[in-house]
Order: C-alpha cells, then structure tokens, then sequence
C-alpha cells in the first residue's frame, strides 16, 4: 500500500522512505494533510491540517522549504481539487 503525504495541497509518494512507515519517526503525516505540522515542526497529530495561512512569515517560510524539500525528492502522485491554498 502506498504511504502517501499532504503538503499544501499536493499529493506526494513517500513509500519506501520508512521514517513514514508505521514504526517510523514521520508516521504521524502519513496519510494526512501534513502543511500545518511542517510549518509548526510538529509532530503532534492534532497539527496535521490543511490550515497555514493564519500561521506567521517565519512559519510559512518553513513550509515553503519543506514544499521545496518534498518537491525535489518524492513523486507528486496528485492535487487535491479546489485546494486554495498552493
């Protein structure tokens, strides 16, 4: 089954990397919407939201190098359709 993580609403593949892997550190975005928790460098599983735009300069900045991050090293397999916030 593919492990699959949100990010500003893209779609990115993250198998085969198992720091996303049920036992892995980065379990908690797998299969969610994972821009807030990046943004906020969270791992707690109540920051795993779609919602960043409230977040400040400095914490979308993080997330802008995390989109850049993810961009570079996985696959985008979709888009989440009406997503306004790419």
């Amino acid at each position: 089954m593919p492990m699959l993580i949100l990010v500003k609403g893209k779609v990115f593949d993250v198998t085969g990397n198992t720091a996303y892997s049920p036992k892995g550190s980065y379990h908690v975005f797998t299969g969610k919407d994972a821009s807030r928790a990046l943004a906020l460098s969270s791992l707690k599983p109540e920051d795993c939201r779609p919602e960043w735009e409230d977040l400040e300069d400095k914490d979308k900045k993080v997330l802008d190098d995390w989109m850049t991050f993810f961009s570079k090293r996985y696959n985008v397999v979709g888009q989440v359709q009406g997503a306004s916030n790419l």
